[in-house]
């Protein structure tokens, strides 16, 4: 579909999402998994809505929540209306009306997870402007929302040095979700990074169109790792569970299989483990929990960056690569950690789009 058309379809379903979400009724689908409150110790409360993922998408939502639970934590905040929750969205008509739920059960900062729940949150934050409200990878012009955005290249390129620098075939695949721009950064620096090692090295690249379909990141893993390539890269959220299923299937049955998995957003070392072995060479962390924890932080203080878009990157630590367990030689991470070092200091651009 042309991201034309795909827009056209989006603004139809979260116009429909609006006339719901304006009816008073939450859906019997939304997951809820508020308690009763406690005394808590601030009057400050914040919730979340997730994409299509999920909130244990052990990746991007995952990490979001994980984000809110701490923070709610640290200021003795409890689960709950008055504390902090979320509501999960099995589709993307959901977006709105899950919003909307939020909003009105009085929540002062609603984070809305993911790119495609732009065109809802702008919608919501014009009806809603005493409430603050925050979107992750994605840009609303509207004084009561911050947009926060992350260098999610500058992370792949240190996972694609990485996979060039320990690949035995040198054949490398990188497996993404949609085709939107946030993953289109992934996969022009993970490239980048390959080539910055190897240009001879040619990445597989992938698009299975889903986050929650992990029967098709099965599929395209099966496909690549059956061609040879021997490293994958997926920025896929749960269709990327898919990816290390076909990884781990392998590797159970021949245990000198040479099939790894490089993980996104979150550390996916848990998800490689086989036996006595893990096929997760290392993941690239992309730190929308303290991301989140800022944002709400400063909202909190009454310093809410309404209207402003935050950008985290390898400098300030928001992106970066999880502890490889042993699966990369030191020399190898000396060598990804110079890459590190020149992206920070400026020497190195990393492009936000493949070529």
């Amino acid at each position: 579909m042309s991201k034309r058309k795909y827009g056209l379809a989006l603004s139809l379903v979260l116009a429909a999402g609006t006339l719901l979400g304006a009816c008073g009724t939450d859906k019997d689908t939304e997951k809820d998994n508020s308690s009763s409150t406690g005394g808590n110790e601030s009057d400050f409360s914040l919730a979340m809505v997730t994409d299509v993922g999920g909130v244990d998408d052990k990746s991007f939502n995952q990490s979001a929540w994980e984000g809110i639970q701490q923070f709610g934590k640290d200021n003795g905040l409890s689960e709950g209306d008055g504390g902090y929750a979320y509501l999960q969205s099995k589709g993307e008509a959901d977006y709105t009306s899950n919003l909307n739920a939020l909003t009105r059960r009085n929540f002062d900062l609603v984070f809305g997870v993911g790119f495609l729940m732009e065109e809802a949150i702008n919608t919501i934050a014009e009806q809603q402007p005493d409430t603050n409200y925050a979107i992750i990878d994605g840009e609303v012009d509207q004084p009561n929302v911050a947009s926060v955005m992350f260098k999610e290249q500058e992370g792949a390129f240190l996972a694609g040095v990485a996979a060039a620098l320990m690949t035995k075939t040198d054949k490398i695949g990188f497996v993404g979700g949609m085709e939107i721009p946030v993953i289109e950064r992934f996969e022009a620096g993970f490239v980048a990074g390959v080539a910055a090692v190897n240009p001879d090295i040619k990445v597989d690249v992938k698009y299975t169109g889903a986050f929650d379909k992990a029967e098709l990141g099965k599929a395209e893993a099966g496909r690549m790792y059956s061609s040879g390539i021997d490293i994958i890269f997926h920025a896929a959220g749960g269709t990327g569970n898919g990816v290390f299923a076909e990884a781990k299937e392998r590797k159970q049955a021949d245990k000198d299989a040479n099939v790894w998995v490089i993980g996104v957003d979150s550390d996916q070392y848990d998800e490689g483990q086989v036996g006595d072995d893990n096929i997760t060479l290392t993941s690239m962390l992309k730190r929308v929990d303290v991301a989140v924890q800022d944002i709400a932080g400063l909202a909190m203080e009454g310093k809410f960056p309404g209207g402003e878009t935050k950008v985290y990157g390898i400098e300030d630590d928001g992106v970066g690569l999880a502890d490889s367990r042993g699966a990369i030689p030191q020399d190898v991470l000396d060598q990804i950690e110079e890459f590190k070092q020149k992206i920070a200091n400026g020497e190195i651009e990393v492009p936000e789009f493949a070529e």
